[in-house]
């Protein structure tokens, strides 16, 4: 079965709080334009985030409002931060990393945050993938190679794609629209 690919680049989740903190009470997010998931988009709007070591200035915020903030960012984005985010689910950030997070109208540290997103494939039930929610797969790339610990995730409303960020995407030589192969 052949999935279409998307590649994430860095970005940033927002809880309500946060986002206060960051762009002020009652601020409202400009949609920049829909993600392939119902319901999710990127925003207009940017935040820098940084370590002691890098920072990276213009950090997509993506939407909707999250009940957590969550940074999401690529193996070689760590090595530039000088960090070792673990490569979770989303929500899963228990004793991950911690960077600052500065917005228009302030700048915060903001502890267990950071991750690197697993390699997952969305879907739903109606895709008859062949596997279950929380299945770990493997894939192949049209020229051959093999990507391992492919994370399967269902939800009724789930577009089917895989989702890999740009240091996956670089070392399988991958872009946005691609294809891959599910057994």
């Amino acid at each position: 079965m052949k999935i279409r690919v998307g590649i994430s680049n860095r970005h940033i989740h927002l809880c309500e709080e946060d986002a206060k903190k960051l762009f002020g009470s009652g601020y409202v997010f400009e949609k920049r334009n829909d993600l392939s998931q119902k319901g999710e988009y990127a925003c207009q709007e940017t935040v820098k985030i940084s370590t002691d070591k890098y920072e990276f200035p213009h950090v997509r915020v993506m939407g909707p409002i999250r009940e957590y903030t969550q940074v999401e960012v690529s193996k070689d984005d760590a090595d530039l931060l000088g960090i070792d985010p673990p490569v979770r689910d989303s929500g899963d950030l228990a004793n991950s990393e911690s960077v600052w997070v500065e917005g228009p109208q302030g700048k915060f540290y903001i502890e267990n945050c950071c991750i690197r997103a697993n390699r997952h494939i969305h879907c739903n039930k109606l895709d008859n993938i062949g596997h279950n929610n929380r299945d770990i797969v493997q894939v192949k790339t049209s020229d051959g190679k093999i990507m391992d610990n492919v994370h399967i995730k269902m939800g009724d409303n789930f577009t089917k794609e895989m989702h890999i960020d740009k240091s996956d995407a670089l070392l399988y030589g991958l872009e946005n629209g691609d294809y891959i192969e599910l057994d």
